[in-house]
């Protein structure tokens, strides 16, 4: 235990000041300071808001996240930080205070994925990461299978979200029905009471000559408001609870559909879900079902960890200490379009021209 990698990770690429510690594949302190109350009248994330939010909660999330993994910052391996992809400014937050902790503590510093550290969260749940892995990412910037044979450095992308992701659309029907912002966990709880079989709405991209892997959700966003305006229009009582279910239900279904298919063509036998609409109970039930008979073994995450956090940052960053991969440069910095084929930014390798700083550096700010 002892000698496994301790690393700090610093997750800021949206709304969720996020830090997490783990010792190798244990998660010490998950520590998460939110903004989602800022952009709920809004209706969706406000980037200046979010900024300025990582600003205020930084160094108050990372001395809790220390306290609660009851470790000093001295006794750190490396300090993790999402470089990318996400909200240019809210990443540039998050990637500087890694920079100052990491040039004041004398630690080696790793600009990691956002969408490889989802996949990886998962080795703090059930254990390493069998290689090759199928991943289903699902959030509300992205819709993603993925291919990982080395979290840490070959991660293939198989399909993506053309337009809508999945939890961009959760947001919007949410908002057509007057439910609220974040619209994933409240349609999720209407769906419950409702019946999925209730309206047929459309699977976008399942047709013969649709691309296997890609997912659209444009469509069927808009095929659900318009049958809501046309109840509406009518003067008929629209039934919230059964277009929850019957929107959710084409979600989940086509998300699914494609993991599976995925799995099987490419012969690999474990899908990771993860992200925050990894969350949705329906998505969890339909994958298992279909995960089973199709001889898959399923793994997702406790609901905690699929949402952005800082634990599946420093996941990610204690894969890099232990299999030894490059630090990153002092001059890294935030990429919001970060391709998924780069886990991590490596460094040129090359000394630092003020590496004498840090003993200095760590006298004065950690005695």
């Amino acid at each position: 235990m002892a000698d496994e990698p301790l690393v700090l990770g610093i997750e800021t690429s949206c709304d969720e000041t996020g830090v997490g510690i783990v010792r190798g594949h244990t998660l010490l302190a998950d520590a998460i300071a939110s903004s989602v109350d800022e952009h709920a009248r809004f209706g969706g994330v406000v980037p200046e808001v979010a900024s300025r939010a990582h600003l205020e909660a930084m160094v108050p999330t990372i001395e809790r996240a220390l306290k609660e993994a009851g470790v000093s910052a001295r006794d750190l391996d490396g300090i993790a930080v999402t470089a990318g992809p996400g909200l240019a400014g809210a990443l540039l937050v998050g990637v500087s205070a890694a920079k100052a902790y990491a040039y004041a503590l004398g630690k080696p510093l790793y600009g990691v994925n956002h969408l490889a550290s989802h996949i990886c969260v998962d080795q703090l749940e059930h254990g390493a990461l069998p290689e090759p892995t199928m991943a289903l990412l699902v959030s509300g910037g992205h819709s993603s299978l993925l291919l990982s044979t080395d979290i840490t450095s070959d991660v293939r992308p198989m399909g993506a979200t053309i337009d809508d992701a999945a939890g961009e659309a959760f947001d919007k029907i949410a908002r057509v029905l007057n439910l609220g912002f974040p619209g994933g966990p409240v349609i999720d709880r209407y769906a419950k009471e409702g019946d999925p079989d209730a309206i047929t709405f459309p699977r976008g991209l399942t047709g013969p000559r649709d691309p296997a892997y890609d997912f659209s959700f444009s469509g069927l966003k808009t095929a659900v408001a318009r049958w809501i305006e046309a109840k509406r229009a009518a003067g008929e009582e629209v039934p919230v609870r059964d277009v929850a279910a019957s929107f959710q239900e084409a979600v989940v279904d086509v998300l699914t559909r494609k993991a599976v298919r995925a799995c099987k063509d490419e012969g690999v036998d474990h899908l990771m879900i993860g992200g925050g609409v990894a969350a949705n109970s329906r998505l969890r039930v339909l994958a298992q079902e279909r995960c089973e008979a199709a001889g898959i073994r399923l793994r997702v995450p406790r609901p905690k960890l699929c949402t952005d956090n800082g634990a599946m940052v420093a996941a990610l960053g204690a894969e890099m200490v232990a299999r030894n991969r490059a630090a990153s440069d002092w001059d890294l910095s935030a990429d919001s379009s970060l391709p998924v084929t780069d886990p991590h930014v490596p460094g040129n390798g090359h000394a630092h021209p003020h590496d004498h700083v840090h003993e200095t550096a760590k006298e004065n700010l950690y005695p």
